[in-house]
């Protein structure tokens, strides 16, 4: 996967399954009664509440849960203590249960899979569905490709109950059942729209013994670009897991994502910031494979005051060894990015100790050069060319 893929993954939250049951349950998606417990005194309270056979859920962001042992069935409040006292702090592909979710359990008739997604590739929204659910959809959709409908959809249209119909029809769902679950897909899509997901799944969409219709486990994913017109959505993250220069970067309004390599990057433009991230990866082949150690774009004003909080988080990263400052004059002129960089490293003072690597292109960008060069600041270093500032910034990186 090319660097800048990487970081446009990452600006997307996934939740745990008891965030996306109660998303799902505010907007009428059928779900099964849950409690979130972080000890096993919590379970079993959890399931005196619930009466009956429950489920101890591990709260990952990973699939596998069950072959792992990360959910199990409870026979009664004193059985799910135990359970839950050893699915807690269980370690799942490299994730550790810190939460389980108890339910109540589900007499399941039949399972089903269905969700919504953003297709990139075709810049449209996408339902995948299919009778054959709790199973792991990639293998499915590779062995039996026909079992899985694929219906695209239009977001200015949406999904209404005729074209939840038909998802519905085309996946094959049971006759029977048809019109619940069309109800249901039409709730889904309320949940994808509403939240502004990139992904909305339900696996399994379970049938139990008196044909209804229920969401038994969910995974949603919000896009966090997203995150201006949805407030609520800084509730919902998992402070715990979040990387803390992110959350300091997040603090000081920048946009950042942490990756991990050595050479710290800075650019004006989400386009050419993920341009620098493949040729800094490209550079680094050659030098000791080296890659870009973050995204990190400033946007159209590189001030003093924003260019010295992007490089007080780049150089924060133990893992930096050397940064590449890459920027194209544009409404912001050159000279006003050197003097932002000059200043920024004024502020920052005997913190900023590793080597800058400045590229500077467009508007007004000779006189940025000589501020830099009368400035002649230990660290800096110009170079005029993107693909040479890339290949000093690695190889700086590597000989440190």
């Amino acid at each position: 996967m090319a660097a800048w893929q990487h970081a446009a993954r990452r600006q997307s939250m996934d939740l745990f399954e008891h965030q996306a049951r109660d998303l799902f349950a505010a907007h009428d998606v059928p779900v099964l009664a849950g409690i979130t417990a972080n000890t096993a005194e919590q379970a079993r309270s959890a399931a005196e509440q619930l009466t009956g056979k429950v489920v101890i859920k591990a709260q990952v962001k990973t699939g596998g849960r069950g072959k792992a042992g990360g959910v199990k069935l409870a026979e009664d409040p004193s059985d799910a203590h135990e359970k839950a006292k050893s699915v807690l702090g269980m370690d799942i592909r490299g994730h550790r249960v810190r939460d389980v979710l108890v339910t109540e359990a589900c007499d399941v008739v039949e399972e089903y899979y269905f969700s919504f997604l953003l297709d990139r590739a075709n810049r449209t929204f996408l339902a995948l569905a299919s009778a054959e659910g709790g199973v792991d959809i990639e293998q499915l959709a590779a062995e039996r490709p026909e079992s899985l409908a694929r219906v695209p959809v239009d977001r200015h249209v949406g999904v209404d109950a005729a074209k939840a119909r038909k998802i519905v029809e085309a996946a094959k769902f049971p006759a029977e059942i048809a019109e619940s679950a069309a109800d249901v897909v039409v709730q889904l899509w309320e949940v994808f729209i509403a939240a502004d997901a990139t992904l909305v799944e339900v696996n399994p969409l379970v049938r139990n013994q008196r044909n209804r219709i229920i969401a038994l486990d969910g995974k949603v994913t919000l896009d966090e670009n997203a995150a201006f017109r949805q407030p609520a959505h800084a509730e919902l993250v998992d402070k715990e897991a979040e990387d803390p220069l992110e959350a300091k970067a997040k603090a000081k309004d920048l946009n950042y994502v942490k990756l991990d390599g050595q050479v710290g990057i800075i650019g004006n433009g989400a386009g050419l910031v993920m341009s620098t991230l493949d040729v800094v990866a490209y550079a680094g082949e050659a030098h000791q494979g080296v890659k870009p150690a973050n995204f990190l774009d400033i946007g159209g004003g590189a001030s003093a005051e924003v260019m010295a909080a992007g490089l007080d988080v780049i150089l924060g990263d133990p893992d930096v060894k050397s940064v590449f400052v890459n920027v194209f004059g544009g409404i912001t002129a050159c000279d006003a990015v050197a003097n932002g960089i000059v200043q920024a490293l004024e502020i920052l003072g005997d913190e900023a100790t590793k080597p800058l690597v400045v590229r500077l292109d467009g508007n007004n960008v000779e006189e940025g050069r000589r501020i830099l060069a009368e400035a002649n600041h230990p660290v800096v270093t110009m170079v005029d060319t993107m693909d040479g500032a890339a290949d000093k910034a690695a190889e700086l990186a590597a000989g440190a």
